[in-house]
């Protein structure tokens, strides 16, 4: 049976969509993973679901232990992980509370602690990266999303910032040149990370806002990102039941 971890899962801790829950409390030998584990079934899969930021959303980016998030779900069994983020839009086609099938990412962040081959001392590992997100979950989510008629991408390449802040106008307009399609501070680190662990590793980005690289458009805030990912959120659980039952 399947164990499909979940990070950022927002919402799936309702009764009604997962049972036979309990709680794990995990230590790893990179700490503590930001939050506890919550441990049940929806249809005939098991479910961890891991909050990215801790319960109370009390980690900034750069604070997040990704190291011990992720070994602590492969470590209770997770044999996939699926991840979702709010994320700003850099492209016009790409609106507000689309949904992004993730494919690529570039890593642009500088500080934190983004692998567990800190050392070669006992033996040489240069992770292979060319394809970060597992192209079998990718299929089932796009799949699940067509059937839900949410408006999604099936591809898209994510930039990772460090944060907290947002981009300057330079830096967005910048990372467009690139050809990023969106910009997040989180899945970098966790798709780096996952494939260290050879764990397939998919992300569902939903984008919130146009950064700030759109003139007609107010420059991102939070307040605003927020509000519309509360909005979508239902179609992003919805989303998320549908693809756990999917995976066999």
């Amino acid at each position: 049976m399947p164990t499909i971890g979940i990070i950022g899962g927002s919402g799936l801790d309702n009764p009604n969509i997962l049972k036979n829950v309990t709680e794990v409390e995990v230590e790893t030998p990179y700490g503590k993973p930001s939050s506890p584990i919550k441990v049940g079934n929806i249809g005939n899969n098991k479910v961890l679901i891991l909050s990215r930021h801790g319960l109370k959303h009390q980690y900034t980016p750069s604070e997040v232990n990704y190291r011990a998030n992720v070994y602590a779900l492969k470590e209770q069994g997770a044999t996939s992980i699926i991840a979702t983020t709010a994320c700003g839009s850099l492209k016009e086609e790409i609106h507000r509370g689309d949904f992004v099938v993730l494919d690529q990412f570039i890593d642009f962040t500088r500080k934190r602690a983004n692998t567990y081959f800190e050392s070669f001392a006992n033996g040489i590992n240069h992770a292979p990266m060319a394809s970060p997100f597992d192209s079998k979950l990718r299929n089932i989510i796009s799949q699940c999303i067509g059937e839900l008629g949410i408006p999604f991408h099936k591809q898209g390449t994510v930039v990772t910032i460090e944060g907290p802040r947002f981009s300057t106008k330079a830096e967005s307009n910048m990372f467009r040149q690139w050809g990023a399609d969106v910009i997040n501070m989180s899945i970098a680190t966790e798709a780096i990370l996952a494939n260290e662990l050879q764990i397939p590793y998919a992300a569902i980005a939903m984008s919130t806002d146009y950064d700030c690289w759109k003139d007609d458009e107010p420059s991102v805030r939070w307040e605003d990102v927020f509000k519309i990912f509360e909005q979508n959120a239902e179609n992003m659980i919805k989303l998320l039941v549908r693809v756990i039952e999917n995976i066999e």
